[in-house]
């Protein structure tokens, strides 16, 4: 099976191409920005016409896009996250491999749910920030380009090589710093946030699965079970020896409003927005779709993943 990968060198995109490397089967090229690529092309300003002549010359069978950003403006996220993907999508319908499309998209196009429940594929999406709309905005390019696709909701990716800015690399670095400092007191933010984690290497699994899957339409990638970022904290605490106390900032008080959540009128401060992502204080997945259609399970547990984090973090000390 060829299979092209674009945006092997991110973060996702580094774990999808060892699983794909490790299956006998598939014959990989990978697409991207950074000089070890297999072929350099920028999607947010390569035409869809040059896309097309390389397709036809190395004929896949399948298409993964991992690519994207995550930080940014909301001209960059929708230069990086939807105008890349209308490229893909263009591209393909042009060209004659009729490959099929493997899309990743994100549990931020979802936005808040309700505490207590589990969001299934067929909830309407409320993003509440850039991001989330410009990955929306993606999904929906491919779902209405007629290609053979799926795309997979990617819930909060975690486990080795999470990016330092994340929430879980946030705590890590945090605690690091404690601990090189001696200090006994930790003080974080936001704890109170529960969100669905998945180490990137089921998330990997996923992917490779999906590719050889006759699965359209949308399925989400989670855990299944949403956990408080305070407990997390704890985990990670005990996986790196941490005895000091973890102490919760105060947060100012805050009302979900469609669209962001905003500093209460009664209370004077700056507007704050406590959910970066805007998905509010909680985030579950319903993955019976993913199970049914993929045969696919999550089997890395969060402790594993916050201790590959810590690893990672030690080695900084």
């Amino acid at each position: 099976m060829r299979v092209l990968l674009i945006g092997a060198n991110g973060y996702l995109g580094r774990f999808v191409a060892d699983r794909l490397l490790a299956d006998p089967a598939v014959q990989l090229t990978a697409l991207g920005r950074g000089d070890d690529s297999d072929v350099r092309f920028d999607l947010a300003n390569g035409s869809p016409g040059a896309l097309t002549r390389f397709l036809d010359a190395v004929h896949p069978g399948v298409v993964i896009n991992c690519a994207g950003a995550t930080r940014g403006g909301a001209r960059d996220l929708t230069r990086h996250n939807t105008v890349a993907v209308a490229t893909v999508c263009e591209a393909l319908r042009r060209s004659g491999c009729g490959a099929r499309l493997v899309q990743l998209g994100c549990g931020a196009e979802y936005g808040p749910s309700q505490p207590g429940s589990s969001t299934a594929e067929d909830a309407v999406p409320r993003p509440g920030g850039p991001y989330g709309v410009s990955k929306l905005a993606a999904t929906e390019l491919v779902l209405g380009s007629g290609l053979d696709a799926v795309v997979l909701r990617v819930f909060s990716p975690t486990g080795p090589g999470t990016p330092a800015g994340s929430p879980l690399g946030r705590l890590a670095e945090a605690m690091r710093r404690a601990m090189q400092s001696g200090d006994g007191e930790l003080k974080l933010g936001g704890l109170g946030v529960q969100r669905d984690f998945i180490d990137v290497r089921d998330i990997a699994r996923a992917v490779h699965a999906a590719s050889l899957s006759a699965a359209q339409g949308i399925v989400n990638i989670g855990s299944g079970r949403a956990v408080r970022l305070r407990d997390a904290a704890a985990v990670l605490a005990r996986v790196a020896g941490y005895g000091g106390a973890l102490h919760e900032l105060d947060q100012p008080p805050v009302r979900q409003v469609i669209g962001h959540p905003r500093v209460d009128p009664d209370h004077a401060g700056p507007t704050a927005y406590p959910y970066p992502d805007g998905c509010g204080s909680w985030q579950q997945a319903d993955v019976r779709t993913a199970r049914d259609r993929l045969g696919w399970r999550p089997r890395i547990n969060l402790e594993e993943s916050l201790a590959d984090i810590w690893m990672e973090a030690a080695c900084r000390i």
